[in-house]
Formats: structure tokens, C-alpha cells, sequence
């Protein structure tokens, strides 16, 4: 059997690795557009301020390891058609310029996303860049290392523009994030995200919300952004919009994508058209607890849905659990965790719900420097079931999500959670955790 993948960094090369490991025998091929294979996105803001030095450690596994093991590898390749009904591809090698067309019996798609870049005037100046691949990493990082470069501004207040801002604030430029939204971080509630912008304009990071960027200024390199509301200086501009799904080659294929052009799979990996799977950016994904498909871009769940993929399209019919969305983030000295539904969610499924938002410490006052943890959660009112939890603080935060990512997983009330036992010692935690704190406020 030959399987075609597309796409080769997190889902695709999960599935390739779960194939090749189940059937030796399997003929593998991986088509990657980019230079670099199965590496970790998630890091490049950090490689960017230089916090890690080196590329190499972003790379989970290099090309020569996947090709001893038998999976064969083109970098530099982009698939550019589909034929389903004939079970090709067309593909270009895109040093040589050259098209010609390749044969599966069975097609994973995980291209993953494309960084959205509206029509700016002035987008296209030296000096204007975005953040998606290993390779916009490098020459970010070569950018902002030029000794005139202090002035920056994040275009965008998600993940990427926050992770961008608060590094580079840390090797001493100048920082202002530029968004649309009346709000950065649009994952969390409004409770977590004050204290976030609270906290970043503490550090000297400048946040212009509810505010449009309108033009890039410049002759040929940037020399500052204008929006709708005043005009900023900038040595360096960086555009973290957002993300859509690279899959503007899958449209005459048949294959049935959603309103943002997020491919449409089953719990099982498969698409609408038999012989094609896809998991990963590109798809969308089935959410446990809204019980439907969703289009949540996460490398933990590219991971889980590739290695599911890998053994479906060997004949098993293993389902998805389902994502919690479960996610995280560091800003400053303070750490960001969240999972399930938010209460915006909640209100879009008519769930009937109930909140609540504490405080509490990460270990007692009777040992030394006890850090706040603020925890909000989401519950039904009729169950107590726990819906979702957010969390931040400077110690904790991110893990007690995770207890409560187990208890979602597994349907658990407020209650059940409420006196779960957890471990107790004065360096690590009181005799009621933050969790039992914030399960036991809900009533």
C-alpha cells in the first residue's frame, strides 16, 4: 500500500510515523512545502528573542531519522491539485519549477495554516513580518537582532502577537501590540484578559485596542503603522492577525470544507471522499464537549488526531475523544492556562450555566512566598458538571488547569472535583488546593 502525505511538521508526520512503525512494509511518501521537518511551532517566539539559540532544538525528529526508518521525504514540494477520482496528485518541486503527478492508495492532508495577511498598503516593505514556519523564524530573529531595530509593533493580540510581545520586551525593545478586538487573548474570559492588559502596560508594553491598522508606512522599509485612531513609529512590524487553513488547493477536489476552509473529517480522521484523511490545522476537529466539530488549531491535537489517522488508514476505526482546547500561555512572569468552554461558548449553546471567580494560593502563608492563583469556572446549574476552567498566576496556574482538563474529560461535577484528594504539604499546596477552592465556591 502507498500513502501520500501532505504536509510534514505535526499531524502529518505523526500518522507517517504510526504507519511505517504498524506496517514495514508500507510505502510512505511526504510532500512538505517548507524546508524543515516535525518541528515545534510553538517555540519560535522564544527562538526569536534569543531565550533559545538554537533552531535545532525546535526539530522533534530530523529528515535523515524518518528516512532510515523508511519514510520517504521531499522538502521544498507543494501539492498543488487533487484528483480523487483518480487517486493522484499534482505536485511542484519548487527549486526545480517543475510539476508532475504521483499515485496514492491512501492520502493524509495536513498542511496545516497559512498566516492571515490582509490587503495593507505597505504590507509588503522590507522590515514587515510574519510568524508560521521554522523559516519566518530565522529571519525574524536575524531582524530583530539589527542594532536599528527598537520600535516594534505586533499587529494582533492572540497567542502569537502576546508570546512576540512579552519576549521581545525582554530583550529591551520598544513594544506595542495594535488589535482590532476590545480584548487580547479572545480564548479567555474577560476576568483573565484585564489582568493580562493590566499587567503588560505595567512591564511598558503599550496595547491600542478596538483600534483597525490602515496602512504600513514607508518608501522601502518601514518606517510605522497608521490605524484609525494615530500614527506610530516602527523599526520593525510584525503581523499576527490570525490563521486560516492552507488548503486553497483541496477547493476543486470534492473534498467538503467548512465556512473557513477547514477541512470536514469524521471522529475517525476521514474525509467526505474514501481513501482521504486529514488531522491536523487544516481540519476541523471533534470538541467533546460541545459534542461537534470545531476549528481549534493546537499542536497537542495535530499530535493525537495524526497518530489516529496513521492507524485508520491501516484499516482500524479508532475514535477521537475529542479536544478540550485545552491551552497555555506565559506573559510576563505571570502563566495563562484554559480549557473547555469559555462563558462567551456557553452563552452560543444556550448552555444554562453558572460561574464562579476566586482567589486563592498555590501553597499556605506558613511557607515561604505563597503566589495568588485567580481561577474562574464554567459549570451547568442543573448538574454542577464542570464545562470549563481558566486560570492565571505566577506559580501553578497552567497544572491546575490540567486537573481540571481530567475532570472535564471524564464528566466530573463541581462537586466530585471539590473533594477529589489531592496531595497536601506546606511547600506545594494547602489542605484545600485552589481547585477544591474554586469547585467549592460553586453552588
Amino acid at each position: 500500500m502507498k500513502v501520500i502525505v501532505i504536509g510534514g511538521v505535526a499531524a502529518g508526520m505523526s500518522a507517517a510515523s504510526k504507519i511505517k512503525r504498524m506496517d514495514k512494509d508500507a510505502e510512505i511518501v511526504v510532500y512538505e512545502k517548507g524546508s524543515f521537518l516535525s518541528y515545534g511551532a510553538c517555540g519560535l517566539p522564544y527562538y526569536v528573542a534569543g531565550i533559545n539559540d538554537d533552531y535545532t532544538k525546535m526539530i522533534a525528529r530530523t529528515r535523515e531519522e524518518f528516512e532510515k526508518t523508511g519514510i520517504k521525504t521531499n522538502l521544498r514540494h507543494e501539492v498543488v491539485k487533487i484528483i480523487p477520482e483518480q487517486k493522484q496528485v499534482l505536485v511542484k518541486d519548487l527549486e526545480n519549477k517543475k510539476l508532475f503527478i504521483d499515485s496514492y492508495d491512501k492520502l493524509m492532508i495536513s498542511t496545516g495554516t497559512t498566516p492571515i495577511v490582509p490587503p495593507l498598503k505597505g504590507k509588503d516593505l522590507k522590515g514587515v513580518y510574519v510568524l508560521k514556519t521554522l523559516e519566518d523564524g530565522m529571519i525574524l530573529k536575524k531582524a530583530v537582532e539589527a542594532s536599528d531595530v527598537q520600535n516594534v509593533v505586533i499587529v494582533g493580540g492572540g497567542y502569537i502577537g502576546i508570546e512576540v510581545a512579552e519576549t521581545l520586551k525582554h530583550t529591551g525593545k520598544d513594544v506595542r501590540v495594535v488589535e482590532l478586538a476590545p480584548r487580547v487573548l479572545q480564548p479567555f474570559d474577560e476576568e483573565i484578559t484585564n489582568m493580562v492588559e493590566e499587567i503588560m502596560v505595567q512591564s511598558g508594553i503599550k496595547l491600542n485596542l478596538t483600534e483597525k491598522v490602515e496602512e504600513i508606512l514607508g518608501s522601502d522599509k518601514v518606517k510605522g503603522v497608521r490605524t484609525d485612531k494615530g500614527t506610530y513609529e516602527a523599526d520593525l512590524v510584525v503581523l499576527a492577525i490570525g490563521v486560516r487553513p492552507a488548503t486553497d488547493f483541496v477547493k476543486d477536489s470534492g473534498i467538503a470544507l467548512g465556512r473557513n476552509g477547514a477541512i470536514i473529517i469524521d471522529r475517525e480522521m476521514r474525509t467526505n471522499i474514501s481513501d482521504i484523511y486529514s488531522a491536523g490545522d487544516c481540519a476541523e476537529v471533534y470538541h467533546k464537549v460541545k459534542e461537534e466539530n470545531a476549528f481549534i488549531p493546537l499542536g497537542t491535537t495535530a499530535n493525537k488526531c495524526g497518530r489516529i489517522a496513521g492507524e485508520n488508514i491501516l484499516g482500524k476505526h479508532n475514535k477521537y475523544v475529542g479536544t478540550l482546547g485545552s491551552a497555555a500561555i506565559k506573559v510576563l512572569d505571570y502563566e495563562l492556562g484554559r480549557t473547555g468552554l469559555s462563558e462567551k461558548e456557553a452563552i452560543d449553546l444556550a448552555i444554562d450555566y453558572k460561574t464562579v471567580f476566586v482567589k486563592a494560593f498555590d501553597h499556605p502563608p506558613y511557607y515561604p512566598d505563597p503566589t495568588p492563583l485567580w481561577i474562574k469556572l464554567i459549570y451547568e446549574e442543573r448538574s454542577g458538571r464542570i464545562l470549563g476552567a481558566q486560570a492565571i498566576g505566577k506559580k501553578g496556574a497552567v497544572l491546575r488547569i490540567d486537573m481540571f482538563a481530567i475532570a472535564i474529560h471524564n464528566n466530573m461535577t463541581t462537586s466530585d472535583l471539590g473533594m477529589t484528594d489531592l496531595c497536601y504539604a506546606p511547600p506545594f499546596a494547602g489542605v484545600w488546593d485552589a481547585v477544591h477552592i474554586a469547585c467549592n465556591a460553586a453552588k
